[in-house]
């Protein structure tokens, strides 16, 4: 039985064929607009150095540091002038790496032993942190308009702001971390762009792995910054392993993207070894180059250990390090409240994300002028502007929504990030800790709440009606983020404000 001929006008009828989805991605590297992205950064700079240097020496503890910059200011100090060493002898054990101690003697080499002195540095990394998540977002998003919103957002952040400020570790942390999470952005665009060019050459199919991407830059920068984070504060760590797992994720989407066989393998066989070798061979080099004062020294903590408490052997001055860092670990550990460790401003992680116990860095409530019979009170707190932090709960759950069902990697990328600033502190939940260990969370939440804004900002509908209300939404947002922070700038600041003032400032009494 044969099957009914067609007739002509049926022969002749095409079929269409629907894909669901483009067959190669498109064509998109980054942003094109480069002259309108370079005016939005340098005026969200200005904006950025304005308010971090503003009265930058006040306030201080009758011209001593405040809070732990007691620790940092004078190891700074030491490093400046005791050839690059820093000896703590006050305490007899420095318990964090020495970069940002380094950095920050840079402000006092210039200003002296004063607030400016060793603030500087500090708000210099505040500025530099402003300018890299207006640039990263618009990356992310190909949109200047949400690079200028998410660099006002940071500026107002009372974490970002207050961290640039003051003369403690995160901050420099913060802006190595930051930095590295674009190099490698600029890295996943990089990829695609060289994907694309073995793909117009037909180069894609040589091989079931795909072709070979050449030398990544970018991605040995990243490794770089990692190993400076690293070389703050111990916690870089943790921001080399979930980066780490970021960049193979975009490189096994990249090669999937572009249809290469054996995506997985490919990325397995071309990305990660080299990938491996660029983020963790290089930071430990780093790290370790950090310490090259302290190798150079005669008189250094534990420099000279071989012979007393490890044995005389080769690499005894790598051993030595060892000893010392083991007993630095040793510290750290012995910081647990069953110990017996605690302090009225500590907190655990989860009020971490609504800000729901900041840290009170300064206080003056004694005879300060200004406020006719009572006295006045100046105060410096830690604490994200509620605007942004207080939302924060709703945030995750919309990127974790975007991430897992909808598949967006700009989530997904922002949400890693946020993620190693967080989730591994819950390892050791006994140990004594602080909001402050939050500041490098602050710029991925915001990173997180400008895409959200995107959203509304620009939806899938065309309607003119949708459009504005979308528009209306994102002014009246920004506004709020904006007028908040001007609302809480004296605690930020140490400004004298009357104690009624101060009560309402004190917005939840988890804040007391």
């Amino acid at each position: 039985m044969t099957a009914p001929a067609l007739d002509a006008s049926e022969a002749e009828r095409e079929v269409p064929v629907i894909s669901p989805a483009p067959l190669t991605p498109a064509a998109d590297f980054g942003p094109t607009d480069r002259l309108r992205g370079w005016t939005m950064t340098a005026v969200i700079t200005a904006l950025a150095m304005i308010t971090r240097f503003l009265n930058l020496g006040s306030p201080t503890d009758a011209g001593t540091p405040i809070f732990d910059e007691k620790h940092y200011a004078p190891q700074a100090w030491q490093v400046l002038h005791n050839n690059g060493v820093e000896d703590n002898p006050g305490y007899g054990l420095v318990v964090h790496p020495p970069v940002a101690k380094q950095l920050m003697a840079i402000g006092e080499w210039i200003f002296g032993y004063n607030g400016v002195g060793w603030r500087f540095s500090g708000a210099v990394c505040g500025v530099i942190l402003v300018l890299l998540v207006a640039r990263i977002v618009r990356r992310m998003t190909r949109s200047t308009l949400l690079g200028g919103i998410a660099g006002l957002l940071i500026i107002a952040d009372g974490v970002s702001f207050v961290s640039a400020r003051t003369a403690l570790l995160d901050v420099y942390q913060t802006v190595f971390i930051v930095a590295a999470f674009g190099a490698l952005l600029v890295d996943r665009d990089q990829v695609r762009a060289r994907m694309h060019v073995a793909m117009t050459e037909g180069r894609i199919a040589e091989t079931v792995w795909g072709p070979r991407l050449g030398v990544r830059w970018w991605r040995f920068g990243a490794g770089a910054l990692l190993g400076l984070a690293l070389a703050v504060k111990w916690s870089g760590l943790y921001y080399m392993v979930f980066f780490g797992l970021m960049t193979v994720a975009f490189d096994i989407a990249a090669r999937r993207a572009y249809r290469v066989q054996r995506p997985w393998l490919g990325a397995l066989r071309r990305d990660v070894l080299p990938g491996m070798w660029a983020l963790t061979l290089i930071p430990v080099g780093v790290y370790l180059a950090s310490y090259a004062p302290w190798f150079a020294s005669e008189t250094a903590i534990d420099r000279h250990m071989e012979g007393r408490n490890i044995g005389e052997g080769p690499l005894a001055t790598v051993r030595s390090l060892w000893y010392y860092t083991h007993d630095v670990y040793r510290f750290h550990s012995g910081l647990t409240n069953a110990a017996g460790n605690h302090h009225p401003w500590e907190s655990k992680p989860w009020t971490w994300p609504m800000s729901l116990r900041p840290v009170l860095y300064a206080i003056d409530n004694n005879n300060v002028p200004g406020c006719g019979a009572q006295s006045c009170v100046k105060a410096v707190m830690l604490a994200g502007t509620p605007a942004m932090w207080f939302i924060a709960v709703p945030v995750l759950a919309w990127a974790v929504w975007r991430t897992f069902v909808r598949r967006d990697w700009r989530y997904a990328a922002a949400l890693t990030g946020y993620a190693a600033g967080y989730l591994p502190w819950f390892a050791d939940i006994d140990r004594q800790m602080y909001f402050f260990y939050a500041t490098p969370m602050a710029p991925f939440l915001i990173i997180l709440i400008t895409l959200i804004l995107g959203d509304i900002l620009y939806p899938r509908s065309t309607e003119p009606e949708r459009r504005t209300l979308g528009l209306l939404v994102v002014c009246f947002y920004v506004a709020l983020v904006i007028t908040n922070f001007a609302w809480m700038y004296p605690i930020l600041t140490g400004l004298p404000i009357s104690p009624s003032t101060w009560n309402m400032e004190i917005v939840l009494p988890s804040w007391r």
